[in-house]
């Protein structure tokens, strides 16, 4: 069976976190036996052929460089805001529907992945095999604009198999566009957790996140300075990047925890994996998340969590004991990891749910449950 991968977002190279969480997939189901190849955008005029821990990715050149930025950054979104960002939308589009009408052509087994239904669902050829994943950020869209839901149904009732990442996503989908996810179809990515310890604590308190607004760390410093104020001051480290930064580290000076809050930036995964083999509690204050891979790497690494009430998918990851669940306000967050610093079983509880999450994200596990969603896809 040849297996395509068709997606904005795949590693750039080893350690890359755009897409990262696919490639573990790619890997496990090429091990299975899987003829699997990956179609993706080019990286300002980085096109072309490589392979990737033996997978074959085909990076198809769309725009002139300096214009091939809609891919990989995660700011495809306000690029659609402009004539000139919708013109190479348009030309992504038209180049990955080439690619992927060359990658199955003469091909009855073959069968398209598609990762997000913009722009890889979109860009299906007609006529053509697919199981379409939906992992966050394309589902938000259905929620805010009436066009992406128009232009979203017929993809997913195109598709022969829809899955999602979370059972938050699931329901949304189900909701805007009236193609039905049933649980058994919410399958995350997987995580290689072969050599993985468990957190023995006493580094302080961690977040890991694309610095945006969704992901609420403005909420994360307020506690922290209500922490301060009842006498706690463990340290904090937040990993990641965005546009977001600037504001949250002048919030931190302006509420005097800067030499408390550590802004780390974004980092490759090993170096991610040796923080969180440290930490003592994992917070996640996003808001609608599509399934929220940090709180799992948390939990997998044995790290108590708090996510809030309307994090969406975090909310599959809220287990008893190993989380707690908060209102998305400063105070409510600081008494939930206070809570947890606390308890006496919290980490204990949180290592229970990381064996779990580690059965449950296997890659051979996780790759054996979409093989058999691509059988039934070539059937249908």
């Amino acid at each position: 069976m040849r297996v395509v991968f068709l997606t904005h977002n795949y590693p750039r190279a080893a350690g890359d976190i755009a897409g990262g969480f696919l490639h573990p997939l790619a890997v496990a189901l090429s091990r299975r036996g899987v003829d699997v190849q990956v179609i993706a955008p080019s990286d300002a005029g980085k096109g072309g052929r490589d392979v990737l821990d033996g997978i074959p990715v085909a990076r198809v050149r769309y725009d002139d460089p300096e214009r091939e930025t809609l891919a990989y950054t995660g700011r495809m979104q306000d690029a659609l805001q402009s004539p000139g960002g919708v013109f190479s939308f348009y030309r992504l589009w038209k180049s990955l529907r080439q690619a992927a009408a060359e990658a199955t052509a003469g091909r009855n087994d073959a069968v398209l992945h598609a990762h997000w239904w913009i722009p890889a669902g979109l860009a299906v050829p007609p006529g053509r095999r697919f199981v379409l994943t939906s992992h966050g950020t394309d589902v938000r869209l259905l929620e805010r604009w009436a066009l992406a839901r128009w232009l979203a149904r017929p993809v997913y009732q195109r598709a022969a198999v829809v899955t999602a990442v979370s059972s938050h996503l699931a329901e949304q989908i189900g909701r805007f566009t009236g193609r039905s996810v049933p649980p058994d179809r919410v399958q995350p990515m997987p995580v290689d957790t072969s050599h993985w310890g468990f957190s023995p604590g006493g580094g302080g308190l961690i977040a890991v996140a694309r610095l945006t607004e969704q992901k609420r760390l403005h909420l994360l410093i307020g506690a922290i300075v209500s922490l301060k104020g009842r006498g706690i001051t463990l340290p904090c480290t937040i990993v990641g990047d965005g546009p977001a930064r600037r504001g949250l580290e002048q919030q931190a000076r302006a509420e005097g925890v800067d030499q408390l809050v550590e802004f780390v930036g974004q980092q490759a995964f090993p170096d991610v994996l040796a923080r969180l083999q440290h930490a003592d509690v994992a917070i996640l204050p996003a808001r609608a998340e599509g399934f929220g891979l940090s709180a799992a790497e948390a939990l997998m690494a044995g790290i108590p969590i708090v996510v809030c009430r309307d994090g969406g998918g975090l909310l599959d990851l809220a287990e008893p004991g190993a989380s707690r669940v908060a209102e998305p306000e400063p105070l409510a967050l600081a008494d939930a990891i206070g809570d947890l610093l606390a308890s006496g079983g919290a980490r204990e509880a949180a290592r229970q749910a990381g064996l779990r999450w580690r059965e449950r994200l296997g890659p051979d596990a996780v790759a054996a449950r979409f093989e058999s969603w691509y059988a039934e896809a070539a059937r249908a």
